[in-house]
């Protein structure tokens, strides 16, 4: 997936690094947030600075690091005005130790007095042996944490660095930084919606080594949830191909065929509804203010319009088939059709390839299946499949939005700004 080189544009990010050897992974980190257009300033804990130099994130991120020996009160270079400049403080590789000190709001360092001035959310992301990091203690202080406005990293299950495979190996990078994205660029309106999407072209059984399927890579539908993660969504991507590097807690089920998206999407929508407030329940609470929103869906799925009629179990020998085969199909179902979509904003993808055509055939699907938007891709040939971009006419009863080429995942963006309008219409 390409990251568009201005989401995280005019956002400022504090990274602390402390003493593990993770901390390569910070170099990546930095490389990945300065490369999506935030400005990045470093400060090292003593121990860090014997596994990499300061010089190593002050080429990087063009920006002085902040460490025990050079703060100054003559500028902004000290753990009060830094953590003022900051949107987000990132904490990664976070050991056992400061994991300890930061529960106990202990301050005997420079990144630990940074950690204690900043009030705002701080992303932790730990790296320790297995032992270490499920001793009870530091369970304690991690739980202490989560309720302290700290958002704890899960961490991997890995051959760590003592030779041993288990749990205590920190995030991969891309992962801190999709979490990092999140929490700049989250909006009230996404925030919390459960959101469902579906996407890939379903995979029709012929018999076990064979199916029926098309060109549709996933790719959209992979932008289009990893944008509403950002956004703060609720996200269910269900799909039979996704791309790579999406955000690793974004929940996906991966699927095959039409009957199986059928069910996995029925199944989701049920859940997506479910947890409203009653009427009784709100009147005799005031306080209560959580009302669940109205759940989305974005149906990019390229479902089959037809499966075979008798899928075969183990593989079909061309010698007892002959010369030649007739494959007997049937008509799928119109998942968008059977769908129960009352209570929940529904917007469908549609393909075309006839230029003439196109507008009025996706304007008919939108009244043929009831639905409040219709994004409309048209494409050139089967070539137009699997690219890294897209152009979109975004459909509703109110008129049309033309959405111009651009990245999928920044065409994603635009598509949620459109869809978030649907409501106020309703």
């Amino acid at each position: 997936m390409i990251i568009p080189t201005n989401l995280l544009k005019n956002k400022k990010i504090l990274l602390g690094v402390t003493g593990s050897i993770a901390i390569y992974k910070s170099l990546e980190l930095v490389r990945l947030l300065t490369k999506a257009g935030a400005e990045v300033r470093v400060v090292m804990s003593m121990a860090a600075q014997k596994f990499v130099t300061p010089l190593s994130f002050e080429t990087l991120t063009s920006h002085k690091v902040l460490t025990d020996s050079n703060e100054s009160w003559a500028d902004d270079h000290n753990h009060i005005k830094i953590t003022e400049w900051a949107d987000l403080f990132i904490i990664a590789p976070a050991t056992a130790n400061t994991i300890a000190k930061l529960a106990n709001a202990i301050a005997d360092n420079i990144l630990l007095s940074s950690a204690l001035a900043y009030p705002g959310v701080k992303l932790l992301a730990p790296s320790a042996n297995t032992n270490m990091i499920q001793n009870p203690i530091t369970q304690a202080n991690m739980k202490m944490l989560g309720i302290a406005n700290y958002t704890i990293l899960q961490t991997q299950t890995k051959e760590l660095a003592c030779k041993t495979t288990g749990d205590g190996a920190m995030a991969e990078s891309i992962d801190i930084f999709w979490a990092a994205a999140r929490e700049l660029l989250q909006e009230e309106f996404w925030k919390d919606r459960r959101v469902i999407v579906t996407g890939g072209g379903t995979l029709e059984k012929i018999d076990d080594v064979r199916y029926l399927s098309n060109f549709s890579s996933g790719k959209m539908a992979s932008a289009l949830a990893t944008a509403l993660y950002c956004k703060g969504a609720d996200v269910n991507l269900i799909a039979t191909r996704f791309d790579t590097q999406l955000p690793a807690d974004m929940h996906t089920i991966d699927v095959q065929s039409s009957e199986e998206m059928y069910e996995y999407l029925v199944d989701s929508i049920r859940i997506a509804k479910k947890g409203k407030l009653s009427k009784a329940t709100l009147m005799r609470d005031e306080h209560i203010h959580l009302i669940q929103k109205k759940p989305y869906l974005f149906m990019a799925a390229a479902v089959s319009d037809y499966t075979p009629a008798f899928a075969q179990e183990g593989k079909l020998k061309k010698e007892l088939l002959g010369e030649e085969w007739e494959l007997k199909l049937k008509k799928s179902k119109d998942l968008l059709k059977e769908i129960d979509k009352d209570g929940i904003t529904t917007i469908g993808f549609k393909a075309e390839m006839d230029k003439e055509n196109a507008l009025q055939n996706a304007q008919n699907m939108l009244n043929a299946k009831s639905l409040d938007g219709v994004c409309l891709n048209l494409l050139k040939n089967s070539s137009s499949f699997g690219t890294e971009s897209n152009a979109i006419e975004f459909i509703t009863q109110e008129g049309i939005t033309s959405l111009p080429e651009d990245s999928k995942l920044e065409l994603s963006f635009e598509i949620l700004q459109n869809a978030a309008k649907l409501e106020k219409l309703q």
